[in-house]
């Protein structure tokens, strides 16, 4: 897995974050969601390095064997904000200023956050399975509580998940190690009877109805927009198009002029069961970008 890629810790904002990373070229940072860790994209990543590019995959602040710091009340050390903070000073500390970001899921939502707080140092930004949080929040309606009812239980505080959870993490989370690959179900697997992961993990749903939703909000109301182009994939297998209809024209309102997307036939784990067809646009659309000369290969 991960064939000539280097496995190694790195600091993120005051946290440390298990990376890895490889290749040589324009550089890519690549962002899993929940429950997974960065093997999510032990197939997509070597494409892209063979391509051409300096990919980077972290386990997320919370996940996998990265750092889980302390929460606090208003579940701040959990935010989308917080989390792109340490993706910024992983990427610098590799000796990167600008770069591309894919995020997958929860993800996407830091990739996102990343884009609108760091736009000098996001060259463009790819959501995968995603509109933005306070987006997401805003439109909620009877279809979005009854298909991500998860959202709302592991987000909860009163009686916390993580004791059902706990319980039986291979009934609650599933995986099938076929489909994700050996090694990268292993580190997974591993990652979900962690009880501390788990509590990360419900942690980063709660700042999602709270701090997340606020940051979200408060860029709608200064008509802050991310400024570099956006790509937009979801798979054909999941809900979005269902939730939102046009997935693009949600994301206008977020990314101005220059946004591209369609789907991907896949599940909801794109980058495990679909990793060529996602590689393929990924490296379409950095090639079509206005500044290609430095992001193509």
């Amino acid at each position: 897995m991960f064939e000539g890629f280097t496995l190694t810790d790195a600091e993120g904002d005051g946290v440390r974050l298990r990376v890895r990373h490889g290749g040589g070229g324009p550089p890519v940072l690549l962002l899993h969601g929940h429950p997974r860790t960065h093997a999510t994209w032990h197939r997509v990543a070597p494409l892209l390095a063979a391509a051409g590019y300096h990919v980077v995959c972290p386990d997320l602040r919370g996940y996998g064997q990265s750092a889980k710091p302390p929460t606090d009340a208003g579940h701040r050390p959990y935010s989308k904000r917080a989390m792109a903070r340490d993706c910024l000073a992983l990427m610098r500390g590799l000796g990167h200023e600008r770069f591309a970001v894919a995020g997958h899921d929860r993800g996407a939502y830091v990739a996102t956050r990343l884009a609108l707080d760091h736009p000098r140092a996001v060259r463009s930004l790819t959501v995968l399975d995603a509109v933005p949080i306070g987006e997401t929040l805003r439109r909620c309606d009877a279809g979005f509580a009854s298909s991500w009812w998860h959202w709302f239980f592991l987000g909860q505080t009163e009686k916390p998940a993580e004791r059902v959870i706990d319980a039986d993490p291979d009934a609650w989370y599933g995986g099938d190690p076929a489909r994700m690959g050996a090694e990268a179900y292993r580190d997974y697997h591993r990652a979900i009877h962690d009880p501390a992961t788990v509590h990360a993990m419900c942690e980063d749903y709660r700042a999602g109805l709270g701090v997340d939703r606020d940051h979200d909000e408060a860029d709608r109301r200064a008509g802050r927009r991310v400024a570099c182009p956006v790509q937009v994939l979801w798979a054909t297998g999941d809900d979005l198009p269902e939730l939102y209809g046009d997935v693009v024209g949600v994301w206008r309102d977020w990314a101005g002029d220059l946004l591209a997307g369609g789907p991907i036939d896949s599940g909801h784990h794109m980058a495990e069961e679909a990793p060529r067809e996602l590689a393929g646009a990924l490296r379409a659309f950095w090639r079509a970008l206005p500044d290609q000369s430095s992001m193509s290969r």
